[in-house]
């Protein structure tokens, strides 16, 4: 065989090799290729960036707690007039366990009138009742000397600027003892919302006044022996500028409104329990009342008379 003989085969066996390896590499590709387009099979490409997980917490529905402040004196005769904002509603799945103070539970079955504010009907509160040395029974509310004494002033929150004037309110204390109150003032603080404090005379039907304080339950009534209301202008008053008060009302009044412009005016009222016309709109006109269950009572005739009760004819009906 010669030099150039040689030489050729020599070359022939470069490319048989050369070609064999580029086969082999791109059967190699192919396979990888055909495998990674298989369903179902993942080709690792190495480590990826980490994905957050995100996750959705359940909302919680918000509660609203109310915390009393402790009553650690008893109150004086004096009282001031303020005003409290109503606390929302808030409906819970299980009744919450009552406190010591301050705290209230609806009856089962019962309905809450519109017009309510937080002294409601069929619902019992709790708290503390303490005494104090009532006078002649006038007080926040401004109605005037009290024919009986049977009289209690209202802690301030369930004051709720003078809303709670006029009302009956049963007081049952732990002991099994009762009586039926009307409140005729306000109690400030130290006074905690769900307190009651009692005249001396009224404290000493359920205690005798040395305890100092006694728990108690209480709720609005709706008393039977009870006449018509009657309609006070207040000092001052004129056909500028009126105050009118209710008198004698078997429930508590939730709103009072004047003939004005040929239709009905709604007055503010205020913390000493007067609804006032500051320009003199209605006053002397026709006056319609309403009571928390809604009732309306309508009186006209009645002269601008100030500090002069005028009865009427007319009583809201007993709940």
């Amino acid at each position: 065989m010669t030099t150039r003989q040689v030489m050729r085969q020599r070359r022939r066996r470069r490319r048989l090799m050369l070609g064999a390896t580029v086969a082999v590499t791109a059967a190699g590709v192919l396979v990888y290729l055909v495998m990674a387009l298989l369903p179902g099979h993942k080709v690792d490409a190495g480590p990826a960036a980490a994905t957050p997980l995100v996750t959705s917490r359940p909302k919680v529905a918000d509660t609203v707690g109310t915390a009393s402040p402790s009553a650690t004196s008893s109150p004086s005769s004096s009282r001031s007039a303020s005003s409290s904002a109503s606390p929302k509603d808030t409906a819970s799945p299980k009744a919450a366990k009552p406190s010591s103070k301050g705290t209230q539970k609806s009856s089962r079955g019962s309905t809450t009138p519109p017009a309510a504010g937080r002294i409601r009907p069929h619902t019992s509160y709790q708290g503390v009742a303490t005494a104090y040395e009532a006078g002649v029974g006038d007080g926040a509310c401004l109605f005037g000397p009290s024919p009986d004494m049977m009289i209690a002033a209202m802690n301030t929150t369930d004051y709720e600027t003078s809303r709670a004037c006029g009302a009956y309110v049963l007081v049952r204390a732990a002991n099994g003892r009762s009586i039926t109150v009307r409140i005729t003032n306000e109690c400030p603080l130290p006074c905690a919302p769900g307190q009651i404090d009692l005249s001396r005379q009224a404290f000493a039907k359920l205690a005798d006044l040395k305890v100092g304080r006694l728990s108690i339950t209480w709720s609005l009534v709706s008393p039977s022996s009870i006449g018509t209301m009657s309609i006070r202008y207040k000092t001052g008053s004129s056909a500028y500028w009126c105050g009118i008060q209710v008198i004698g009302h078997r429930n508590p009044v939730a709103r009072l409104e004047v003939s004005a412009g040929g239709g009905w005016r709604s007055l503010p009222r205020t913390s000493f329990n007067y609804f006032v016309s500051a320009d003199g709109s209605g006053c002397g006109k026709a006056i319609r009342v309403t009571d928390i269950y809604g009732e309306q009572l309508t009186v006209s005739g009645l002269a601008v008379l100030p500090n002069v009760a005028q009865p009427t004819r007319v009583q809201f009906t007993r709940h």
